[in-house]
């Protein structure tokens, strides 16, 4: 596809494209997902403010097979430095969950940590290298940055090789989609012990 061709198909976006497209894999939705991959390569893309304070969280989905020594070590030391230049973040934790693979966020206890630290509102803002350190599967990652843009105090998530930032200002429809969402009706399930 020339550029003349790109051009035209981004003139026939004519509204910002949600993550709930990629569900379905019907042409339809193949053809809204490859109109969204043409729309992300047009924008400027979004990053966390660095002169807004924030406590920042750095996830590490670490597996022991580089041929660097003393890898984990030399990777904490690269954010901290990166994160001890922007003036207003705090450094709040590393969050390190061991495996070759992405797990199921269930069974990942530090990433299931961090999001207990968010839910009590100790952290702003995670920090972590690419999508797939933290699960496989994208619904789960698109509940996640819902739920996490859903607190009182907005968390968000970065994505360093991606360049995703989970609060960017054209994920604000995305982040209020309630698709996931319990419905108004839903009811919490009783206590074992009633």
């Amino acid at each position: 596809m020339d550029e003349i061709e790109v051009f035209e198909k981004l003139n026939e976006i004519t509204e910002v494209p949600q993550f709930s497209l990629i569900f379905s894999e019907d042409s339809v939705h193949s053809n809204k997902v490859e109109n969204h991959k043409t729309w992300l390569q047009t924008i400027r893309h979004e990053r966390p403010n660095t002169t807004k304070h924030q406590n920042v969280a750095i996830y590490i989905r670490y597996f022991n097979q580089t041929k660097y020594e003393n890898y984990l070590e030399y990777h904490k030391k690269q954010f901290t430095v990166t994160i001890g230049q922007c003036l207003n973040w705090n450094l709040f934790d590393f969050y390190i969950d061991e495996g070759a693979t992405a797990p199921n966020m269930e069974t990942a206890p530090e990433w299931s940590r961090l999001l207990n630290d968010c839910y009590e509102g100790k952290v702003d803002l995670i920090i972590t290298q690419k999508i797939s350190n933290v699960s496989k599967k994208i619904h789960e990652i698109t509940l996640c940055a819902r739920l996490l843009a859903s607190l009182k105090k907005p968390v968000g998530i970065y994505f360093i090789s991606e360049d995703i930032y989970t609060l960017a200002s054209y994920y604000k429809k995305d982040n209020k989609d309630e698709y996931f969402l319990p419905t108004p009706d839903w009811k919490l399930l009783p206590d074992d012990n009633d």
